[in-house]
């Protein structure tokens, strides 16, 4: 991508001085903090005070923004949205159309797909996998082996940990634990 069409990706007009283009492609805003190490590519973007540590991948037309952190061996991908003071740290992967905003954390090994949206301040972690159009919000915890999909809807204080699955309409909310082997597909909450 020229620095012309990062200006009209972004739809305003952009001082050249403030940004440069990482080798790989990607352009990063000189108030972002990328370690060399880190591996930017791609139609990327990292911007306003980001930091990308670590290994940490960023390729694609994904993003990085705000105050965000992607660190270790995380993975931004695709047309993903890391923004606010959201962390993707660990071995993490945020990839397809996902989005993760506000304060939320996805660590370890888990993976938000697809049109999955992550925000507030709830948490994602583990081998814990969020996808479709799945979202989890509040200050809910999606961990251990856990799934959410299709529209499911966590938030509140909900957690849902172990091999749960909620999928399709689902939604987990107030106080709600969902664990084990549990499968949701209804409403569960309290």
């Amino acid at each position: 991508m020229t620095f012309k069409q990062l200006e009209s990706k972004l739809g305003i007009k952009l001082a050249e001085s403030d940004w440069h283009q990482a080798s790989g492609g990607g352009w990063i805003q000189k108030s972002a903090k990328v370690e060399n190490e880190a591996n930017i590519k791609g139609d990327s973007i990292i911007m306003d005070k980001a930091r990308i540590f670590g290994n940490a991948r960023v390729y694609g037309k994904a993003e990085v923004s705000g105050n965000a952190e992607v660190s270790g061996n995380a993975e931004v991908s695709g047309n993903a949205l890391v923004c606010g003071d959201a962390h993707v740290l660990g071995n993490a992967e945020v990839s397809g159309n996902a989005l993760v905003c506000g304060k939320a954390e996805v660590l370890g090994n888990a993976l938000v797909l697809g049109n999955a949206e992550v925000s507030g301040n709830a948490e994602v972690s583990g081998d814990a996998r969020v996808y479709g159009k799945a979202e989890v919000s509040g200050n809910a915890l999606v961990y251990g082996n856990a799934q959410v999909s299709g529209d499911a809807w966590v938030y509140g204080n909900a957690e849902v940990s172990g091999d749960a699955l909620v999928l399709g309409n689902a939604q987990v909310l107030g106080n709600a634990e969902v664990w084990g082997d549990m499968q949701v597909t209804g409403i569960q909450g309290y």
